[in-house]
């Protein structure tokens, strides 16, 4: 699901993490990983996710993409405190307008942002009921505030480059994960499993990915499909971040089993920088009482493609924002 412009690449798609402390870039051509490059981004460039400083974050990118050799279309990431996923349950709506309007009616109640501020976006999730009740749809609505879309995108426009897309960095992170096994966790949507009442087979609990970077990210997923997301306001190099973190993950599971349709959290994996702290991982484990692991840096993607000594963990969600389809 892109926020608001859905253009893909047939080949040679570039995806762009502008991460909190640095900047990382993967490129896809034919389905598989061709190039990766990273670098630092200077201090004070973002905060907390959101643009800061505009004209350093711009100087930063044209310095990269130049030093890189980057095509002029990247597809974005974004994730902050100004990004908004909510379930929405409502009748089955087969008209795109009369599902628009009425996803727009339910949506200006569930989310505490003016609609008219914001980028919106929806994916239905499944259907569910049927008979005399009446079949029911399951919708994912997407709000991110405008105002901070529109820096992130006149950043790249100073640079130089163009957004082909705008994704959910929680989206790109399910979308390059949730088909692998991190190991010793059981695989998530496995053929046995199946969502209930006539949802399409599908897995039998959520798992919940958790991605430590420059911005720590949390999605909950159902098999590919993210059913929810937040930034979190702990780093994984905070003090006390085991606890800290764990506060807050069972803060968004509670949340997300408020809404309709939720299923139980079997596992997490955890991605991003702060994965490769086993004691942290450790630490959640014990903490949230679940299986944790951290997850296999690109997925099954080959990772021939990473230079030897780079951190492969740099390039998780530019991986998944350049695969580019839709979550």
């Amino acid at each position: 699901m892109a926020l608001s412009l859905r253009k893909n690449s047939d080949g040679g798609t570039v995806g762009l993490d502008i991460d909190g402390r640095f900047v990382a870039a993967a490129r896809m051509h034919g389905g598989r990983l061709a190039s990766v490059a990273s670098a630092e981004l200077p201090a004070g460039a973002l905060a907390d996710g959101e643009v800061a400083d505009r004209a350093a974050l711009a100087a930063a990118l044209k310095e990269f993409a130049a030093a890189n050799k980057l095509p002029r279309r990247v597809r974005l990431g974004v994730s902050n405190q100004q990004i908004v996923v909510r379930v929405l349950d409502l009748p089955r709506i087969d008209d795109p307008s009369e599902r628009d309007a009425a996803l727009r009616f339910q949506a200006a109640e569930a989310i505490a942002m003016p609609l008219d501020e914001a980028v919106l976006d929806h994916q239905i999730a499944g259907y569910t009921g049927g008979g005399d009740s009446g079949e029911r749809m399951q919708v994912v609505v997407v709000a991110a505030r405008r105002s901070m879309i529109d820096e992130y995108l006149g950043a790249a426009s100073d640079a130089g480059l163009k957004a082909d897309g705008i994704d959910l960095d929680a989206f790109a992170l399910v979308r390059m994960l949730a088909t692998t096994d991190a190991s010793p966790l059981s695989a998530v949507g496995d053929e046995d499993g199946a969502v209930q009442d006539g949802l399409a087979a599908g897995p039998q609990t959520a798992r919940v990915f958790c991605h430590l970077g420059g911005v720590s990210n949390l999605a909950i997923a159902l098999g590919s499909s993210c059913f929810f997301t937040r930034a979190l306001a702990t780093h994984f190099d905070d003090e006390a971040a085991g606890s800290r973190l764990a506060d807050e993950i069972r803060m968004s599971i509670d949340y997300y089993m408020a809404q309709p349709g939720a299923l139980g959290v079997g596992d997490a994996v955890v991605s991003g920088e702060g994965a490769r702290d086993e004691a942290l991982v450790g630490e959640l484990a014990t903490q949230l009482g679940l299986p944790v692991a951290a997850a296999e840096p690109l997925g099954t993607l080959d990772a021939t493609a990473v230079p030897a000594g780079e951190d492969r963990y740099r390039y998780t969600v530019a991986a998944g924002l350049a695969l580019g389809v839709a979550a």
